[in-house]
């Protein structure tokens, strides 16, 4: 028959003896005194007793407990106590299911440090008959012969035959002893309840040219700011499934005063326009950083499509989070044609700084209606943090730019008007002789109008069209009319068009 002391915590022995458990405590008091001229002989042993010590390079140096932090916010906490005299990179790493003080896992890890250290000393000696008191978890006093080696064992392990067969580990009561650590008062986190978040979808043309074309932008902040947001969407109001994790808060304000409409590719030196911001700071930037791409933004009235793209060069901090802007390039990356003629005040103000990102969207679910839901990722969509939106996004990465220099001629009593294209897709070498098509064929779309009404409508494959006067009266113009003109492509369409004036 075998019997066990277990020692898993630091000052208390847990013992099954005769099949009942007991807790001991650690102390070494009452120890029981063995004499040496006590001890039984037998043949499993060298002599009367036998001691060992473990291998230092089983001893871990450093001991690191985990455990839950007790009257506070129940955060996870870690401890650790090292062997002020070790080099050793070795840890010992412990969770302990337990709601405990710091200065508590601190005492605990120290305890479980220095026992280890003593528990390498070991002994196995055998008793007599008349010692069958001795049992699993009772300390003992052991002295070897001529009085050397005195100390105090544990009583691991036993084996009961003729004799009693001990295995005991060495112990020291000062290290059970509490130590004089200041206790430390768990601090209690003020709640605050999720807020829903401001968010706001862009279906955007390429910027950098590395972006899915299809694919729209979402923009999001927020007081407080949760952590990570998270995207769900659904074809219709069930079975959401989680689109994408948004870690960053997008810097996003309003505008205070109208915009006109600006000519692109000029500066824009009109009245400063007047920003404050919800989230973000503003910075002025040099004429070369404005001209490769710095301080890029998007204007718009918060409808996925509507979105001017804008940059700045001077920001001027009038008041708390409020700024004027001047010096300004409108209508870039084809985005001139889009929106209205004035951007009235209250306008959505988007810093466009790699932070606000595409969602997953698939090609087939282009101009497909969905529905979205935003709120904090820690909770469930159906939280009522969350808010729902409902778009469907034309995938304007794909939409080609409006033609410029359209110009009319009239020859004869027939009229030719010429053009020439824009490109979405690496535009911007100057050293080619033409841009690149960015479509799989060059075709423009041309139509008539008076009075607002289409009146005649063509596809051509060239920058240039012949208005014949016999077209002309059959379609019954008379009197001033437009053209507008757009470039075609194979997946979106006809692009954005560029309307002129023609004179009866």
């Amino acid at each position: 028959m075998r019997d066990h002391a277990k020692s898993e915590f630091p000052d208390v022995g847990l013992l099954n003896r005769d099949g009942v458990l007991k807790f001991l405590m650690r102390t070494g008091q009452n120890a029981i005194a063995l004499p040496s001229e006590k001890l039984a002989i037998s043949s499993g042993l060298d002599g009367r007793m036998e001691q060992s010590r473990e291998a230092e390079a089983e001893l871990a140096g450093r001991v690191r407990l985990r455990f839950v932090q007790t009257d506070g916010n129940f955060d996870v906490l870690s401890e650790e106590a090292i062997l002020a005299d070790d080099a050793t990179h070795a840890v010992s790493a412990t969770d302990l299911p337990m709601a405990l003080t710091r200065p508590e896992g601190r005492q605990i890890a120290e305890r479980w440090l220095t026992e280890s250290r003593v528990s390498r000393d070991t002994i196995r000696l055998a008793l007599p008959p008349s010692f069958i008191n001795v049992g699993a978890g009772d300390v003992i006093e052991v002295a070897a012969d001529q009085g050397e080696g005195v100390g105090l064992y544990r009583v691991d392990r036993m084996e009961h035959g003729e004799m009693q067969l001990i295995e005991g580990v060495r112990i020291e009561a000062e290290v059970y002893e509490p130590s004089e650590l200041s206790d430390e008062l768990a601090g209690v986190r003020e709640f605050i309840p999720p807020v829903p978040l401001t968010s706001v979808f862009m279906d955007l043309p390429l910027i950098t040219g590395d972006e899915q074309e299809h694919a729209p932008h979402v923009a999001i902040t927020g007081s407080p700011w949760p952590g990570s947001v998270a995207v769900y969407q659904s074809l219709s109001e069930a079975d959401f499934a989680l689109n994408s994790i948004v870690a960053a808060r997008s810097s996003i304000g309003f505008t205070e005063t109208p915009l006109p409409r600006g000519h692109a590719g000029l500066i824009d030196r009109g009245a400063p326009l007047e920003v404050k911001m919800i989230h973000g700071t503003l910075a002025s930037t040099t004429d070369a950083a404005l001209l490769n791409g710095s301080n890029l933004v998007a204007i718009g009235d918060g409808s996925p499509d509507n979105w001017e793209l804008i940059q700045f060069r001077d920001a001027e901090l009038i008041a708390p989070e409020r700024y004027l802007l001047s010096h300004r390039i409108r209508g870039q990356l084809g985005s001139n044609g889009v929106g209205p003629d004035t951007w009235p005040a209250g306008s959505w103000f988007v810093v466009m700084d790699g932070v606000p990102s595409q969602i997953e969207l698939g090609r087939n679910l282009r101009r497909i209606s969905q529905t979205f839901r935003i709120g904090p990722a820690r909770r469930s969509y159906d939280d009522p943090s969350y808010e729902e939106f409902v778009h469907a996004f034309e995938g304007n990465g794909l939409r080609p730019y409006a033609p410029v220099h359209v110009n009319y001629l009239k020859t004869g009593s027939d009229i030719r008007f010429d053009w020439i294209r824009r490109t979405r897709i690496d535009g911007d070498a100057w050293d080619l002789a033409e841009v690149p098509l960015g479509e799989e064929t060059e075709a423009y779309t041309v139509r008539v109008l008076q009075s607002d009404q289409v009146v005649r409508e063509v596809t051509v494959t060239k920058p240039t069209w012949v208005y014949e006067n016999s077209d002309l009266r059959s379609d019954g113009i008379s009197g001033a009319f437009q053209v507008s003109i757009a470039q075609n492509s194979a997946r979106f369409g006809p692009g954005i068009f560029r309307t002129i004036g023609v004179d009866g």
